[in-house]
């Protein structure tokens, strides 16, 4: 008897083939026929009129705290991902000690946009090694969760407080090296870094690995080629355009290693130099495949629209001149952006950004305050409320933000949502050196809503402009991303492979409405949404949500490397 029975669906099987009917049927985790079934099931799910398909699969999210608090990996779980990869841009909360979480903590707060209350009350650091970080993690979770081995995490145990700003020597070195490959043999999917501009810690300092020296990444690397099923992932500039250094570094790693590497994020937005700057971003995977690598980009799937604050100043800290305000006590901070002076200053420093979308002052709007007297101007651009608030809009926008002591939300404009962005995105799918992913779940809970992008790839880019079929989208989703990082047996709906499957209405499947929900530990506070449209999802063949609602189920799996993934050679690879 089949444990689960999904009868009449139209199959989408995630390799781009055309949909056809068939049932699908499930026993102990795994599919084990496709087709006309007569066998009977101890449930079977009605599926005539709707979508059976391989769950989503998301290579580039910060979930590594969340599970800590959140078995499900909600909302990433409740928008059709069955399976994530997390310990990114070199921020794994493991290995570890007590001295190097006292860094590591506060840094994760702040370059990746966590409640610091909530990290230090979930994070009981009742684990050391990576091996014992996942072992904590298994039996505990609705959808399967991979992890990758972090650089600044290994690097602050190692060097202590000289990871920032000191060069390692070669005993720190060795050790850093001894601990990947014991990360790697216990199970990580791989090892990232970075050293995008953007990713500066607590106390306003570049993250410790952007302080490492292409040795010392390099060697790093060459540790990766010793374990099976592993990878690359790195983010080398946040800069717009990418120098031909560039490409030399990462075709450098990926061949040090000989595994694929992956860095985020390739975005496309209107502007007189955004298609020089994407050619130079896509040419280092040029140069890599000549030094004997492969390197892949991440682009998201959907325009960029981003909240910003005061408070985090993520973002806003790149921004000519602004990154001493970051580095302020909140009350110092508000005092600051309070004076005249200071702000004809920081005024000046934005017009000097090379990219103004977050800067747009004229066009942002307030999206959410913290004081109930200022309620009245949420939902309003912020050129309307110059004259109530200000000289102009950024001085309306101060204002505001002072008086509500820097808790005000920032929507900035969204940024490519025009026709022809649509059709650089469609073209970019295609591109041999492009994949898609790159949402950042689990991470900047109050600044973007990234989590619900494969829900509207499909919505927008499918349905309602029809850039691409269903099946050439879910094959972009599900087995791509599966086979760039070995997934054994995921992302296809096939005989033998893992029952991750979703049953969605084509005709309703896209995002939700977002809001916000105050349920993380000590009361922290996260943007929020349920997809609509996805009627059933499965884990390793057990259901964990119907219709939006979570029913309890935890089939999800630890993905360890060499055990649930294989080494992908590069002539596997596009």
């Amino acid at each position: 008897m089949l444990d689960f029975l999904l009868k009449g669906g139209s199959v989408v099987d995630g390799t781009g083939l055309p949909p056809y009917q068939a049932d699908v049927g499930i026993r102990a985790s795994k599919i084990v026929q496709v087709g006309k079934i007569e066998e009977s099931a101890a449930r079977t799910v009605d599926c005539e009129g709707l979508v059976v398909c391989p769950g989503f699969i998301d290579i580039h999210t910060h979930y590594d705290p969340h599970v800590m608090w959140d078995p499900f990996l909600s909302p990433s779980s409740l928008n059709g991902v069955t399976t994530i990869i997390g310990g990114n841009c070199g921020f794994s909360i493991a290995p570890i000690d007590e001295d190097a979480a006292s860094y590591l903590i506060p840094m994760l707060a702040r370059v990746e946009g966590m409640p610091l209350a909530s990290l230090q009350t979930a994070l009981d650091l009742n684990w050391s090694s990576f091996g014992s970080w996942l072992d904590r993690l298994e039996g505990s979770l609705a959808i399967n969760a991979g992890f990758l081995v972090g650089h600044s995490a290994i690097r602050r145990l190692v060097m202590k407080e000289d990871a920032v700003g000191e060069q390692a020597s070669p005993r720190q070195l060795a050790v850093m090296v001894e601990l990947v490959h014991a990360s790697l043999a216990a199970g990580a999917c791989g090892f990232s870094s970075t050293r995008a501009g953007t990713h500066t810690d607590h106390q306003g300092d570049p993250v410790p690995s952007r302080h490492a020296s292409d040795e010392e990444l390099l060697t790093l690397c060459q540790a990766v080629r010793d374990h099976p099923g592993t990878v690359l992932e790195f983010i080398p500039s946040s800069e717009r355009f990418f120098g031909p250094e560039i490409g030399e570094l990462v075709g450098r790693m990926s061949e040090a290693a000989q595994r694929s590497l992956n860095w985020n994020v390739l975005t496309v937005r209107p502007g007189p130099d955004e298609a020089a700057a994407r050619s130079s971003r896509l040419a280092i995977s040029d140069r890599a495949a000549e030094l004997g690598g492969r390197v892949y980009a991440l682009s998201l799937p959907e325009p960029t629209k981003l909240r910003l604050t005061f408070s985090s100043g993520f973002l806003y800290d790149t921004l000519p001149g602004w990154d001493y305000l970051f580095r302020l006590p909140l009350t110092e901070r508000c005092n600051e952006l309070s004076d005249p002076q200071t702000r004809r200053r920081l005024l000046e420093g934005a017009r000097r950004a090379p990219y103004n979308v977050w800067s747009d002052w004229d066009e942002c709007t307030i999206s959410d305050v913290g004081t109930p007297a200022l309620q009245g101007v949420v939902g309003t651009r912020l050129r309307d409320l110059a004259p109530t608030y200000g000289r102009d809009a950024f001085d309306a926008l101060l204002s505001i933000v002072t008086a509500d002591s820097l808790a005000t939300g920032i929507e900035s404009p969204s940024s490519g949502d025009d026709d022809e962005s649509w059709n650089e995105r469609r073209r970019l799918w295609t591109d041999h050196r492009v994949v898609i992913g790159g949402s950042d779940a689990g991470a900047h809970l109050d600044l973007m809503s990234t989590f619900s992008c494969y829900v509207r790839f499909l919505s927008e880019a499918v349905r309602h402009r029809e850039l691409l079929s269903l099946p050439d989208a879910i094959h972009l989703i599900t087995e791509v991303p599966a086979r760039l990082y070995g997934l054994s047996a995921r992302g296809q709906v096939q005989e033998g492979f893992q029952a991750d499957l979703l049953v969605l209405n084509p005709e309703e499947i896209g995002p939700g409405p977002v809001s916000v929900r105050s349920d993380l530990p000590s009361g922290g506070w996260r943007l929020y949404s349920v997809a609509n449209g996805i009627e059933h999802t499965f884990v390793n063949g057990i259901p964990i949500a119907e219709n939006g609602r979570f029913n309890g189920s935890l089939p999800g799996r630890v993905i360890h490397s060499g055990r649930d993934t294989v080494t992908v050679g590069f002539s596997e690879l596009p």
